[in-house]
């Protein structure tokens, strides 16, 4: 557990499937969703995706990148999910094996994939779970010496 990621944002994150990422250039704010998988031991997000689509071309130029992860399920009252902010990369090299590891393992369906791997390493996250932390609290996580 890297910084003192708290226990439930972990389980949080590793129980869901689908993020939505977002990425910006020039002020023009653009969003997707991506199948993820979650790497508790680097703090990682890592999805796949072709080079040639609007998010990945927008990294050239910038790859700061935020998002959410929220959780699906009949709507019952309770608001949980979280906000996030990261540095998105390709994985390579080393990366690539511990990123093909982590994400063929939950998705092994997509195993003959040709698509690269890209890592999202987390910054900061806000975790919201109004049955869990109660209505309005929310638990914050800040990586220490982000770039």
């Amino acid at each position: 557990m890297t910084n003192n990621l708290d226990k439930n944002i972990i389980e949080f994150i590793k129980k869901q499937q689908v993020l939505s990422l977002s990425t910006a250039v020039d002020n023009r704010p653009y969003s997707c969703n991506c199948f993820y998988a979650y790497d508790s031991k680097n703090n990682w997000l890592i999805c796949t995706s072709e080079h040639e689509t609007k998010h990945i071309q927008d990294l050239k130029l910038n790859n700061y990148v935020s998002g959410t992860i929220y959780r699906v399920k009949k709507l019952s009252g309770v608001v949980a999910g979280i906000q996030f902010n990261g540095y998105m990369r390709e994985a390579k090299d080393g990366e690539f094996q511990r990123a093909k590891k982590v994400f063929y393992s939950r998705y092994p369906h997509l195993v003959g994939n040709k698509a690269p791997l890209w890592i999202i390493d987390l910054t900061f996250i806000k975790f919201t779970h109004n049955k869990l932390l109660g209505f309005g609290k929310k638990l914050v996580w800040q990586k220490e010496n982000t770039q």
